[in-house]
C-alpha cells in the first residue's frame, strides 16, 4: 500500500465526515444574505420573499444585507472571501455570468470561488416606458427610436448590468440608438422613469409589476421566449417585431467556493423545500417569477454555460464594465 496516499484518503474521509456532521447541526446562529444591489430591485425582492420562509426552514433568522456597486461584483468579492461555514450567502441573478467577462480584473474567479447552491426561478423582463412617451406597442417604440436617434433615454442598474446588456442586445438587433443612463440600482431608475426623467427601461418582472399594475408606467412587451403568465396579454419582444430576441434571466443563491458539499446539499434542500410552499410560489408568481427548483449540480451547469455564452455576446457587443 502507498502509505502517503492512504493517509491522504483517511484525512479526506475525516474531513468529509466532519463536514457532514456540521451540516446536520447547521445553522446555530443568524445567516447573512448578501444582495448585490440597492433595496427595491428584483434580487432584493426575491431575497426577502424567499428569506422569510427559508428562515423558518433553517430555524435561524436570515438577515438581508444590501451591498451594491460595480454590477454586483463588490458583494460577490465579499462572498468569495467569506468562510465556508454557510453563514454568508448571496442572492444573485444572471449578471453573475456577465461579470465574469465584463470585469477583466475581478478579485475572484466566478466558477472557482463562488458555489451555486440553489436555482430559485427565472423571469422575463418587461420593456416599460414612461406614460409621457407617445408609444404603446413595440413597433411604435422602434419607429420613435429610429425617428429620434438617441432621443429615448433608458435607465439601468449600471454599466454592464442586466438592464444595460439586454437593451444593448435589443439595439444591435434593431439598428436603433438609445441613450444609456446608468444608476446605482434599478430602484432609483424606476423613480426617474415614473417622473419622465428617463423614457424607458427593460426591467425584471418583480421590480416592475407594482408600477405596471398601479398605472405608473406602461409595459409594451416582455423579453422571454413565450408570454409571461403575469402579463399574458402582453406580446413578447420577438413576436412584437424583433424576431430572435430572447432574454429570460435566472435567480439563484450562492455561497463561497469553500462551502463543503454536505452544506451545499443542506441549503439546496432547504431552498427547494421553501419554494415548495404554495404561498411562497404564489407571491413570487405575482411578481412575475416562474419558480424552477433543481439540484445544485444542475444549477452549476447553467451557470457554467451562461458564463461561456455571455462571454461571446459581450465580446461581440464590445461592452466593458466600470
Amino acid at each position: 500500500m502507498n502509505y502517503p496516499s492512504a493517509r491522504i484518503l483517511v484525512a479526506l474521509t475525516c474531513a468529509l465526515a466532519a463536514a457532514s456532521a456540521f451540516a446536520q447541526t447547521y445553522p446555530t446562529r443568524p445567516i447573512k444574505m448578501l444582495v448585490p444591489f440597492a433595496a427595491g430591485g428584483t434580487v432584493d425582492i426575491v431575497a426577502r420573499l424567499l428569506g422569510v420562509r427559508l428562515a423558518e426552514e433553517l430555524g435561524q433568522p436570515l438577515v438581508v444585507e444590501n451591498k451594491g456597486g460595480a454590477g454586483g461584483t463588490i458583494a460577490a468579492a465579499m462572498l468569495a472571501k467569506s468562510p465556508g461555514d454557510g453563514y454568508t450567502l448571496m442572492m444573485m441573478h444572471q449578471g453573475l455570468a456577465f461579470n465574469a467577462s465584463l470585469y477583466p480584473d475581478l478579485p475572484y474567479d466566478t466558477l472557482r470561488d463562488l458555489a451555486p447552491i440553489a436555482h430559485v426561478g427565472a423571469t422575463p423582463n418587461a420593456l416599460v416606458v414612461t406614460l409621457l412617451l407617445p408609444v404603446k406597442t413595440m413597433l411604435e417604440f422602434l419607429a420613435y427610436a429610429r425617428a429620434n436617434p438617441g432621443g429615448i433615454a433608458y435607465g439601468s442598474g449600471g454599466i454592464g448590468s442586466a438592464g444595460h446588456l439586454s437593451v444593448e442586445l435589443l439595439q444591435s438587433l434593431t439598428g436603433t440608438k438609445l441613450t444609456h443612463v446608468p444608476y446605482k440600482g434599478s430602484g432609483p431608475a424606476i423613480t426617474d422613469l415614473i417622473s419622465g426623467q428617463i423614457q424607458a427601461m427593460l426591467l425584471t418582472m418583480p421590480a416592475v409589476m407594482p408600477y405596471v399594475k398601479g398605472g405608473k408606467v406602461r409595459a409594451i412587451a416582455t423579453s422571454g421566449a413565450r408570454r409571461s403568465p403575469a402579463l399574458p396579454d402582453l406580446p413578447t419582444i420577438a413576436e412584437a417585431g424583433v424576431p430572435g430576441y430572447e432574454y429570460t434571466p435566472w435567480y439563484g443563491m450562492f455561497g463561497p467556493g469553500a462551502l463543503p458539499k454536505p452544506l451545499i446539499a443542506r441549503l439546496n434542500s432547504a431552498v427547494n423545500m421553501s419554494l415548495a410552499d404554495v404561498a411562497v410560489r404564489e407571491k413570487l408568481a405575482q411578481q412575475g417569477l416562474e419558480v424552477h427548483t433543481m439540484t445544485n449540480e444542475q444549477f452549476a451547469d447553467i451557470v457554467r454555460a451562461d458564463v461561456a455564452r455571455w462571454e461571446k455576446i459581450i465580446r461581440e457587443l464590445g461592452v466593458r464594465g466600470e
